[in-house]
């Protein structure tokens, strides 16, 4: 781990807030049930800060003439290390992570009023945690105790989420190299799932090679709950049962990404269960395809947000129309928004530490514009339900095609390029099995 890049964001932020003072907690550990724990995930925020990834750990930066940084951190504890594992404890926290102070999280309540008086601002994700509100709240109102003494609370407060959203969104060379070996892990493991795919599989057992090839490869977890939805369930955007049969003649739709180092990947891909697309999903998936085809042309620097969406938009309601879903002129089915019936989501999210990653999307009326180093999925899709006046060739087909983007100064970079996609190289990786 290359401990500078997480100084030079604290350094960053440090000078974004000019003066004043941030607390950042990480996550808290979670019970499953009884004394069963859910796999703990470290906070993103004070991630990309610290690189420290232990619970129980809160972050303190200090703005101003003397910039500092200080950690609070779970003891160094040998007996807890046997049932738990190892701990860095303030002392090797602070030499290995580069802090400038780091103390014991016991003594938090204790120090951290004093490293918050006569600060001109808190920054603090305000509403993020209810239990933290109130811990902060209560140290707030220690120092306006202390007033008469010459103590004073800061009196203004803004989102530290603010600042460090800004910063996520533009990634590192870092940052980015990491997010390659993300997304050629998931790309395998999407391969993977497509040579394991034959009617009469069930979808949990796809689901079972897509994690065994994360694992196998060095990713930490899914970075979501793996979609895997065969036949009708592929219509279901959030499908997260996986206990179907698969069928033959039918599509597999299966949305799974690693979590590699803290980054998300995420690819979807669709393909017939049988390894030959019908008449009929092969029109379809054309379409999705050519709508994601000028998506990804739509991306480069300075080209607003929502260019995508607009560009795979416009394609997927001419071929609605074409195929007999939607019916008049283009402009007229934008406008009336029939074409939601069969696309109701949008082309695409921003994507790093989170799957939906920080970042706004919109700079006051305006979509902001893209530059080099964001990173965004690309996902248009086609859903079509049993219903009146659909034709029936189309029923409980759904389609998406998901890659994820880096934003360059001539375009964008596909990272998840190594997962097929074309009609003709998805039918000749399942016939070689």
């Amino acid at each position: 781990m290359d401990i500078s890049n997480f100084k030079q964001r604290r350094q960053q932020l440090l000078h974004r807030m000019g003066s004043g003072v941030a607390v950042i907690p990480t996550a808290p550990e979670a019970v499953r049930s009884r004394d069963s724990h859910y796999p703990y995930r470290f906070d993103s925020y004070f991630y990309y800060l610290t690189g420290f990834n232990e619970p129980e750990s809160v972050l303190i930066l200090i703005a101003g003439a003397q910039p500092k940084s200080v950690l609070f951190c779970r003891d160094k504890d040998l007996e807890r290390e046997i049932w738990d594992g190892f701990r860095y404890g303030p002392d090797g926290a602070k030499e290995f992570f580069g802090v400038d102070e780091a103390y014991s999280i016991s003594r938090l309540d204790e120090l951290a009023p004093q490293l918050l008086a006569n600060q001109p601002r808190l920054f603090y994700a305000l509403g993020a945690d209810v239990s933290w509100d109130g811990r902060v709240s209560g140290w707030l109102n220690q120092l306006r105790a202390q007033v008469r003494s010459g103590v004073c609370a800061p009196p203004d407060v803004a989102d530290v989420r603010a600042l460090l959203d800004d910063m996520r969104l533009i990634k590192s060379a870092a940052e980015i190299d990491t997010m390659r070996r993300a997304a050629s892990i998931s790309a395998g493991a999407h391969r993977r799932a497509m040579r394991a795919t034959r009617p009469g599989v069930m979808e949990y057992e796809i689901e079972a090679e897509l994690l065994h090839e994360f694992r196998r490869r060095g990713a930490q977890s899914p970075a979501y709950h793996s979609i895997v939805a065969g036949g009708p369930n592929a219509c279901v955007l959030h499908y997260v049962f996986n206990n179907a049969e698969l069928h033959d003649g039918d599509l597999l739709l299966i949305d799974a990404g690693c979590e590699l180092d803290g980054y998300a990947s995420d690819i979807t891909r669709t393909f017939p269960v049988n390894g030959k697309f019908s008449a009929a999903q092969k029109d379809l998936y054309e379409l999705v395809l050519a709508a994601q085809s000028a998506a990804i042309s739509a991306i480069r620097p300075g080209a607003g947000w929502n260019a995508p969406h607009d560009a795979a938009l416009a394609v997927l309601v001419q071929g609605f129309i074409d195929f007999g879903l939607c019916h008049g002129t283009p402009d007229a089915v934008l406008e009336s928004g029939d074409y939601r019936r069969f696309y109701m989501h949008r082309t695409g999210h921003w994507l790093g530490l989170d799957v939906h990653d920080a970042g706004n999307y919109k700079q006051g009326d305006a979509w902001l514009a893209l530059e080099p180093g964001m990173a965004l999925t690309v996902e248009p899709g086609c859903y079509v339900r049993p219903a009146e006046g659909v034709p029936k060739h189309f029923w409980d087909i759904g389609i998406r095609i998901e890659d994820d983007a880096v934003v360059t100064p001539t375009g964008c970079e596909v990272i998840t390029h190594e997962v097929p996609k074309s009609v003709a190289e998805i039918e000749a990786l399942m016939a070689h099995g």
